[in-house]
């Protein structure tokens, strides 16, 4: 292996892999050829991901992990490099939100969202960073929102949290781009996924007609762009944040 060339086995370290966009990017990057540590509270959950992947004949581990808690990231960090030897890839996807007015919203409404949104990714970065600069490669890839890009009414903290976030990619992406590590965001739009299934009807109406395609997107094609900028096809690409919105925002 050359000094510049990708590891032979990629490792990805996923946060909030139990469901939802995090497990289907678990399934795209195992179905790529990436051994996988999957990450998130819902042990059980995350056993069922990994048992999924594993019947694929692809490799995949579970790790318990509280992004609130900022020694349970470091210990997961630490639990996933001892299992596998290392972690190649690191998706910041797990996110919360504590939706309210910004008049009415309460100071803990606000700190949670930008601890697990904002500060966990943070210090995963660290975490990951020691490993990927001795090997000299890696992709750390966040998982924005278009709602960090234009603002959303009601969600001024998750907001702030995921503009925050593409800030912090590029920071990163400058900080370590030299070593061939790459820092990417991916910012999706509207995702049907299981928390946007139980809202109404009518809701889900308005805001198909607010999108040119006419349609919300998949968690397997929020998935399908991160499975891009984790592989070495992206290796020019760093500092940039991918919309997979179909086209609700341009430029």
């Amino acid at each position: 292996m050359t000094e510049q060339s990708a590891p032979s086995t990629h490792v990805a370290f996923i946060t909030g892999a139990s469901q939802g966009i995090g497990r289907a990017c678990a399934l795209a990057l195992a179905a790529a050829g990436y051994k996988v540590a999957l990450a998130a509270r819902n042990e059980e959950k995350l056993q069922s991901v990994a048992d999924e992947i594993a019947a694929s004949g692809a490799e995949a581990h579970p790790f318990r992990l509280d992004v609130g808690d900022e020694d349970a990231i470091k210990s997961s960090v630490k639990a996933a490099q001892a299992h596998f030897g290392k972690i190649d890839v690191l998706v910041n996807n797990a996110g919360i939100t504590r939706d309210q007015l910004m008049m009415r919203m309460k100071r803990p409404d606000w700190d949670d969202v930008l601890q697990t949104n904002l500060t966990a990714p943070f210090l995963l970065i660290q975490a990951v960073i020691p490993g990927m600069l001795k090997q000299r490669w890696g992709r750390i890839i966040n998982i924005s929102s278009i709602f960090g890009q234009m603002g959303q009414a009601g969600q001024a903290n998750y907001s702030a949290s995921k503009a925050g976030l593409i800030g912090l990619t590029m920071a990163v992406a400058r900080e370590v781009a030299t070593r061939n590590i790459t820092c990417n965001a991916v910012a999706p739009g509207w995702i049907a996924t299981a928390m946007t299934d139980v809202l109404a009807d009518e809701l889900k109406e308005q805001m198909a007609k607010s999108i040119p395609m006419g349609r919300a997107g998949s968690d397997m094609e929020v998935a399908n762009a991160v499975r891009f900028l984790a592989s070495e096809e992206a290796s020019y690409i760093t500092g940039h944040t991918l919309a997979v919105n179909g086209g609700m925002l341009m430029g």
